[in-house]
């Protein structure tokens, strides 16, 4: 985990070279394999964490044992922040999709953190304002947009994130099922299997068993805008 990665994530943005240096020495670095649990739904929250490297499946379950994809996290990015600064409890699960290596800082070395260097502070307050405007358009887009909106919104946002051109197109690297892609729409499997096999069939994605190829990503944009 380089300097360029730390400056990169949300918590530590802005700040100085020998900061950074901070940041990494106080680091645990951990690599693990696929389908580790890193923490679970209502555990105390005792770290925050970046993903080094691989990716993390982040779900939430609800009282009926129903699950929810809230996030898929991917290089570079941090997880579970919000919790130990708010409710101290994680609200959802997070998973390893295949090899990970992740690091983590524990409380006290955070507030140390906190205390050489104020910038962190920050940028938690912003940290916190980003989760909850994302929230709220979660909360909207389930209240107001049609199944398909909420699709083509969803897969393009994973490719936004995690996307890789190819030859015949953009790659969602997370390696994702139709339940998967379902759960983070905010829909039923088979709703989602019905809208995403008349997409593959009309050209404008292609899938396989472990992920979704966007071939026309104009063309689920101009879903995802319409009115």
């Amino acid at each position: 985990m380089d300097a360029d990665m730390l400056a990169g994530m949300e918590l530590f943005a802005g700040l100085p070279e020998a900061a950074l240096r901070d940041v990494r020495a106080a680091a645990r670095i951990r690599r693990l394999p696929g389908d580790t649990h890193i923490f679970g739904q209502g555990e105390p929250a005792a770290h925050v964490h970046a993903l080094v490297e691989g990716g993390v499946r982040i779900t939430q379950s609800g009282s009926d044992g129903g699950e929810a994809v809230m996030r898929f996290i991917g290089p570079g990015e941090m997880f579970g922040t919000v919790a130990l600064f708010t409710d101290r409890l994680y609200p959802a699960e997070a998973v390893t999709l295949g090899e990970a290596v992740e690091a983590s800082w524990g409380e006290a070395a955070l507030h140390d953190l906190i205390g050489r260097h104020p910038r962190i502070a920050l940028n938690i307050l912003g940290i916190v304002g980003r989760r909850l405007a994302e929230a709220q358009e979660r909360i909207r887009e389930l209240s107001t947009q049609r199944v398909e909106r909420r699709l083509a919104h969803s897969l393009l946002r994973l490719a936004d994130q995690a996307g890789q051109g190819g030859a015949n197109g953009t790659t969602i690297r997370f390696p994702l099922t139709r339940k998967d892609v379902a759960a983070v729409a905010g829909t039923t499997l088979h709703t989602a299997s019905r809208v995403l096999t008349a997409w593959e069939k009309a050209g404008l994605i292609l899938t396989d068993q472990r992920h979704v190829t966007l071939r026309q990503p104009e063309a689920l944009r101009r879903i995802a805008e319409e009115e």
